[in-house]
């Protein structure tokens, strides 16, 4: 340590020095230590207090509601069960009642027949009697007089024969009614055996009946209380929801009982529905008022649907589909081979519909010109002069439905100024299935009027090449009217090339209501012409693709037929004479096409392709194929015009 310092003479002192403080407890922060107590204020006990009473009062209430449920449930069991009892002790005491009556009737004719028994049984006692009284005399005479002669001995021989006979006669007579008698005593044990047995096999057979008909009681009842259960839940869930919202529930509600209630009238309606009478010859020949047609050709269709249970006796189902053709012919103007067609593709239900949907026009339908505008912008500028629209779907965002309008949508200034264009919805589909980008060349074949063409230009925004092709040049000047008005830039009228469209000539099957003569006019030539021509355009559009085209080598191929002659078949026979294969046309809407169509099985991948009905999708019936080439290959001409000729 050293030696202590010295200051100015003062001595430190020695020792321990200053005492240092003692340290305080530690202190701990709340609810650390465990035996540290939770002090609570009086306001919080309180609260406390009421919680505990409210779990208590509430704890309470459920079991009363518990007892009161079951004693409810145990009481209403047990007046079933008193009432199925009394029930069946009536029951058993009329049936024992009828057994009574009948056993006493029975009694009552063996008693009547009794007293003939007792009045023969008398009359042998008697004879009896008197039998053994003459043998005693007859004793007592032999032994008084034994020297009587033995004339007077054969005499009485005699009469002891006589005697025997008439007894004998009487016994016999008595042992037949005897015998009637107890015959007609065990018939009556037989019948009152089997009426018992009857009474027995009818009791358990009631016994089971209302064993049943208890059980489906309480089914009803158990179902009658979960629906009180569910009034009560949905009434607790009520509580929270606001008075638009009850509304609607109790809406719904009605919407359903009312549904219920109209599936059971229809089932009562078909199954009292009278059946069908098949009419005659002369009724067929002199059809003079259309809504008899009409309600015919409905009750042939429900014929069909049911043909098993609602079809006369030995009648084929070829006589009705007959009958059917004919009405449908007389009542929509068609003609016999259209109408075979059309029954051949559609099913009876789905045939009326078609037929009914193409009697009607579709809606009017314009396509926005995007170079020119936009959608919102037309909609508005047309919206102002008075017209009606709607966009048509989510499927494009360029058409507008036209339900009304006050100026005719062919002479608007936005129509003369090239904004937009009318279309068929119909006719956007196989432009959106090609699907064509910036930079292309592209070739629509069977151009005119242009429609599509415009369309494609109107996507490509004025770069790479367009060829536009037909083979009507005087239909070729609509083309060029519409390019003059639309300004497109990118147009050449030349013939063949690269990404093609195909809307090909057909026979016009799904556009009825734009052309009612098709009903008529069209015939089993004209269809072969159409396919034809359609298989011929189809493999020079596929040889006019480039198949190592890096952004392309697609056709579009399109109708506006419903035919499968006019459509699966074209595709299937272009898979098989060139090397291209099927894709998805990217249409989000539509039916698949015909994979088999009768006798005819088609290549799988035609479920690609895409059918359009007017009574589906309310636009004109269409067909659409997209189509990709692998192969720039060519098969040999001469193998195809010998299999063509075949």
């Amino acid at each position: 340590m050293g030696r202590k310092a010295k200051f100015e003479g003062d001595q430190v002192s020695s020792g321990h020095g200053r005492k240092a403080k003692k340290q305080a407890d530690p202190t701990f922060p709340k609810r650390v230590l465990a035996h540290e107590s939770n002090k609570l204020s009086h306001r919080q006990k309180q609260r406390l207090k009421n919680r505990l009473q409210k779990k208590q009062q509430l704890k309470e209430s459920a079991k009363k509601l518990l007892k009161k449920k079951t004693n409810m449930k145990e009481q209403i069991e047990f007046k079933k069960n008193e009432d199925i009892l009394q029930q069946q002790k009536q029951k058993k005491e009329k049936k024992v009642k009828f057994a009574n009556n009948n056993y006493q009737k029975e009694e009552n004719e063996i008693k009547v027949q009794s007293p003939k028994k007792a009045n023969i049984e008398s009359k042998l006692e008697a004879k009896q009697s008197k039998k053994r009284k003459k043998i005693k005399q007859k004793d007592i005479k032999n032994i008084e007089s034994s020297s009587d002669n033995d004339m007077i001995f054969n005499n009485d021989d005699k009469n002891e024969e006589d005697e025997n006979e008439q007894i004998e006669q009487d016994e016999e007579e008595t042992s037949e009614e005897d015998n009637q008698l107890f015959s007609m005593v065990k018939r009556s044990k037989k019948n009152f055996k089997k009426a018992k047995q009857n009474f027995m096999e009818d009791d358990i057979e009631n016994d089971s009946k209302e064993m049943t008909f208890s059980d489906e009681e309480e089914s009803t009842e158990d179902e009658q209380l979960e629906e009180e259960e569910k009034e009560e839940n949905d009434k607790s869930d009520d509580d929270d929801l606001l008075p638009i919202e009850k509304a609607n529930k109790k809406l719904k509600k009605k919407k359903e009982k009312e549904e219920k209630l109209a599936e059971e009238e229809m089932d009562d309606m078909i199954a009292n529905q009278s059946v069908f009478s098949f009419p005659t010859e002369e009724e067929l020949a002199n059809v003079t008022n259309l809504k008899d047609v009409q309600q015919r050709i409905r009750d042939v269709i429900m014929v069909l649907s049911d043909f098993k249970r609602l079809r006369e006796k030995n009648r084929p189902r070829s006589e009705y589909i007959k009958l059917l053709q004919q009405d449908l012919c007389t009542y929509y103007s068609y003609n016999n081979f259209l109408m075979e067609k059309l029954m051949q593709i559609f099913p009876m239900d789905e045939l009326s519909e078609f037929l009914e949907a193409s009697e009607v026009q579709r809606p009017m339908t314009i396509r926005t010109n995007t170079l020119r505008t936009r959608r919102r912008d037309l909609a508005e500028a047309l919206i102002n002069r008075g017209v009606n629209l709607d966009p048509i779907g989510k499927w494009t965002k360029i058409g507008l439905v036209v339900y009304s309008a006050q100026v005719p949508m062919g002479a608007t200034p936005e129509y003369l100024a090239g904004h937009y264009i009318i279309q068929g919805a119909s006719s956007l589909l196989p432009v959106m299935a090609l699907d064509p980008k910036e930079n292309e060349r592209i070739l629509d074949m069977c151009a005119a009027p242009g429609g599509k063409a415009s369309h494609i230009a109107a996507i490509m925004k004025n770069s790479g090449t367009l060829f536009a092709n037909d083979i009507n040049k005087e239909r070729l000047k609509a083309v060029v009217g519409r390019i003059y008005i639309y300004i497109y830039n990118n147009f050449q009228i030349i013939k063949g090339f690269d990404r093609v469209l195909l809307d090909a000539p057909c026979t016009g099957t799904g556009v009825v209501a734009k052309d009612p003569s098709v009903k008529m006019n069209k015939e089993e030539v004209d269809v072969q012409r159409c396919c034809t021509l359609q298989r011929e355009l189809l493999l020079a559009a596929i040889d006019c693709v480039n198949a190592r085209s890096e952004t392309g080598g697609i056709i579009v191929y399109s109708t506006c037929s419903i035919l499968p002659e006019e459509n699966e078949w074209i595709i299937d026979y272009a898979l098989k004479k060139r090397d291209v294969k099927l894709l998805p046309t990217g249409l989000e809407f539509g039916t698949n096409g015909f994979t088999n169509y009768r006798e005819r099985r088609f290549h799988p991948t035609l479920k690609l392709t895409k059918r359009f009905y007017p009574h589906v999708h309310n636009m004109d019936g269409f067909f659409v194929a997209k189509l990709k080439k692998f192969s720039n290959n060519i098969p040999n001409q001469k193998d195809e015009t010998e299999e063509d000729s075949d």
